[in-house]
């Protein structure tokens, strides 16, 4: 199942799930992508998203209002339509509306691959540039030789003694998880966390694994007014 975390409150764009791209709420774009690849919910605190959610056939359940991440957000909405422990659950962000479909498929085929890991997790990741790099909103991401993450971060990493060309990787906010994993990763706790302000380092911390994904993708988060008429264009544009 994909389900995505649809709070309405946002400090630099009020109630930008609920915002219009050419005709549809930015919430039904994403719904829209997901469904191409799995059942979708929809997790909300708020009867409106709900009620959005009806007028266009999707699922949706009410949450918490005072769930401090999105993957709080999620486990709470599995739990309420019962998923088992062994169910696949995929957290896709409600403000990517043009995240292709074959990401979510590839995250996935990973979770069924690697399901006998005592810990379950899957994310990915794209391919950056150097002046990408050095921006603290782009979180960069280093791996093992299996694919595993070693470390994420707002800075740009790994540091770069000696300036030789080097390839870096930007972070992309799709989690997939088990649902027995799900559950153990919002009762883990760590410090790296508050430090960075990225809650998958608990994992690293922890002693677990993430497993990563290499993928090619055009999808751009929605946080702010100038971006919301980024992707209206960008609606129009690929139609």
């Amino acid at each position: 199942m994909i389900i995505i975390p649809a709070r309405l409150s946002s400090s630099r764009l009020p109630n930008k799930v609920l915002a219009d791209i050419n005709g549809l709420p930015m919430i039904i774009w994403c719904a829209n992508v997901a469904k191409k690849v799995d059942d979708v919910l929809i997790a909300t605190d708020s009867k409106e998203v709900v009620e959005v959610a009806k007028k266009y056939r999707f699922e949706a359940v009410m949450t918490d209002k005072n769930h401090q991440s999105g993957s709080d957000r999620i486990k709470e909405a599995a739990d309420i339509v019962g998923l088992c422990e062994d169910e696949i659950v995929i957290n896709m962000q409600g403000d990517e509306p043009f995240l292709e479909p074959e990401i979510l498929q590839k995250v996935k085929e990973k979770l069924i691959e690697i399901k006998k890991r005592d810990f379950v997790m899957v994310s990915c990741y794209k391919k950056i540039n150097e002046l990408q790099a050095q921006d603290p909103n782009i979180v960069k991401v280093i791996m093992d030789k299996n694919q595993d993450a070693i470390y994420f971060s707002r800075s740009k990493i790994p540091y770069n003694r000696d300036n030789l060309p080097h390839t870096y990787f930007g972070h992309i906010g799709i989690y997939g998880f088990l649902k027995r994993s799900l559950d153990e990763f919002v009762k883990m706790e760590g410090n790296l966390e508050h430090i960075e302000k990225l809650e998958q380092l608990r994992v690293i911390e922890n002693g677990k694994k993430i497993a990563m994904i290499e993928v090619n993708t055009k999808s751009f988060g929605i946080d702010t007014k100038e971006d919301l008429e980024k992707a209206r264009e960008y609606a129009k544009s690929s139609n």
